[in-house]
């Protein structure tokens, strides 16, 4: 198996910059931890099934009468 030092590990982050640009590159890592991530947690039986569904924020009185002002001519 070939020895990679720290040599040849800049120059592939150099290659992938030049490759993916400095804008995609955090896309691409948060993508490829998240598939791992998922990768894992379903080998591991993990499901999310068990986690609570988010509950969606309740409007309150006071925003409602607030959008409707906003669209009350004056």
């Amino acid at each position: 198996m070939p020895n990679v030092g720290p040599w040849e590990i800049i120059l592939l982050l150099l290659l992938a910059l030049l490759l993916f640009g400095a804008k995609r590159l955090p896309e691409i890592g948060r993508s490829m931890g998240k598939g791992m991530r998922e990768f894992k947690d379903s080998v591991s039986g993990k499901d999310s099934d068990d986690e609570p569904a988010e509950l969606p924020m309740q409007t309150t009185d006071t925003t409602i009468a607030a959008r409707e002002r906003e669209r009350d001519p004056v």
